[in-house]
């Protein structure tokens, strides 16, 4: 019988009676009964591993990095264990559309916010993650992450092919406080900062402040639609004390893209995206600018014409001031 890190699965689910089960890979969401050899040793690092507080956790086993949620249920104790990539996957090798990997590559020198949104496990961080390598891969610079737990193995050195160097230093919300790690992170004077989720109101409101002071911004946010994810990081600034017409005019003036992610397929997943774009030349005009900071969100013709123009190949903004 194989091991667990010789099998391929996204999730593993394991029960308070300490059974195991993972995706059928033959149906949408169906699980099957799994019994690795070595079990027990996996479930006792997962565990052992937990700290008393966090229910969220990153485990390494055999070399390979597993995001940990613990939960109590009325039975006892369950954990759900995500096998991550060994090395970050290469942006180009997500299955996206080539205009959009090369809209979003275009972004490497711009300064503002990419959001990612979508439902759990539909590979938003995983995205961000991909993205910021390639700018560290082409660009160099410095780059810092605050991510609770840590899921992609971006940490180090990077040789960009302008002849340069990245840096990309990864961390934790210090006390659980991403309000006051993001502030932090700022005083570093990064080139890129990844944040690995928006959650809280002082995460939305220092995520809004960072996109418009001269970053690059990386983020995502558990939202059901592009509206929603921009009326959600809306909602979570201004329960921080920001006005909610300040958080949009914020989000208007620090937007690059919004991108809303699903998975679709069986045995082999693939990407299912909408986009939505604000012109990162802010001396032009824009329309989704615009409307944003109005507040009222009619942005479903902005969308459609955007994915249609993106899917000829046609640019993006027209070229008036």
């Amino acid at each position: 019988m194989a091991n667990i890190t010789d099998t391929s699965f996204s999730d593993i689910y394991i029960t308070p009676d300490k059974k195991a089960y993972i995706p059928d890979l033959q149906t949408m969401n169906a699980l099957k009964l799994y019994e690795p050899e070595d079990f027990e040793i996996f479930f006792e690092q997962i565990a052992n591993s937990w700290d008393g507080k966090n229910p969220s956790y990153s485990v390494v086993y055999n070399g390979i990095y597993y995001r940990i949620e613990r939960t109590v249920t009325l039975d006892g104790v369950q954990y759900c264990a995500r096998k991550m990539p060994e090395e970050v996957p290469s942006f180009m090798s997500l299955g996206y559309p080539r205009q959009l990997e090369k809209y979003m590559l275009s972004l490497k020198n711009a300064s503002g916010l990419i959001l990612w949104s979508g439902p759990t496990g539909s590979g938003k961080t995983t995205s961000i993650s991909s993205l910021l390598k390639e700018y560290l891969m082409n660009e160099g610079g410095f780059a810092y992450t605050i991510e609770d737990p840590n899921e992609q193995p971006l940490d180090g050195i990077y040789n960009a092919v302008n002849g340069g160097l990245g840096l990309c230093k990864q961390t934790m919300p210090a006390n659980g406080n991403w309000g006051e790690s993001l502030k932090s992170a700022l005083r570093s004077h990064p080139r890129y900062i990844m944040v690995g989720e928006i959650r809280t109101p002082d995460t939305a409101s220092e995520v809004l402040r960072a996109a418009t002071s001269g970053h690059l911004v990386l983020s995502t946010i558990h939202a059901n639609n592009l509206t929603d994810a921009i009326n959600s990081v809306v909602k979570y600034a201004s329960s921080s004390g920001m006005s909610e017409e300040l958080a949009y005019d914020l989000f208007s003036r620090g937007m690059l893209a919004v991108l809303h992610q699903t998975l679709v397929g069986t045995s082999v997943k693939r990407a299912s995206v909408s986009c939505l774009f604000a012109n990162a030349d802010t001396t032009k005009g824009d329309q989704v600018r615009g409307i944003i900071k109005s507040g009222k969100l009619n942005l479903a013709t902005s969308i459609e014409t955007q994915m249609t123009r993106m899917a000829r190949g046609l640019p993006l903004f027209s070229d008036i001031s």
